[in-house]
């Protein structure tokens, strides 16, 4: 009998999950470094478990909902538990949250509502999840090694409000226009 991997990507996805609760327990100690380190391991998950379902077609349902699940559950904990602990302002936890709060309701009534969701995330979202993740690895090495400078910390965190602005706007009127297409085709 032969084994399947196509398993594989939602079990690094689980993987990625069970992660957030020591990252965001690391932070509340004060243990910047380890939950760095930990950070890191669940961003380069996240590229693996995408690589390996595209390359080898191990697409599934569950997998294409773990993994935004995963990816939305550790930013908006990590956001939430660095603006607790005074390490970003809360208005910036505030809005990232507040954009992945309206995508993942948008999504849901648009599945429930119109049709299953199958959509790739747009150039402007892409880039505002790469600035975001940027954005608490620096803090993290900030808190962790005094390193990068405050200004640098800043630039990151401005540009992290324009992207989530934009990309938040983009997706309601987007997914807007596409139910409301959905609906006068149907």
């Amino acid at each position: 009998m032969r084994m399947s991997w196509r398993w594989l990507p939602n079990a690094i996805s689980l993987f990625r999950i069970a992660l957030i609760a020591p990252v965001l327990m690391l932070i509340l100690d004060d243990r910047f470094d380890i939950a760095l380190a930990l950070f890191f391991l669940a961003g380069f998950s996240d590229s693996i478990d995408g690589y390996l379902a595209k390359r080898f077609d191990w697409r599934s349902r569950i997998g294409a909902l773990l993994d935004p699940i995963a990816d939305k559950l550790l930013m908006a904990g990590t956001y939430i538990t660095l603006a607790w602990t005074g390490h970003i302002p809360i208005w910036i936890a505030a809005i990232v949250v507040f954009r992945d709060v309206v995508i993942i309701g948008g999504a849901t009534a648009y599945n429930f509502l119109i049709r299953p969701v199958e959509g790739e995330p747009t150039r402007i979202s892409k880039l505002n999840t790469g600035l975001e993740l940027l954005f608490i690895v620096f803090v993290l090495s900030r808190a962790a090694f005094d390193w990068p400078d405050p200004i640098s910390v800043t630039i990151i965190g401005a540009s992290v409000l324009v992207t989530v602005s934009i990309s938040g706007i983009d997706y309601v009127v987007s997914w807007s226009r596409r139910a409301r297409s959905n609906q006068t085709t149907d």
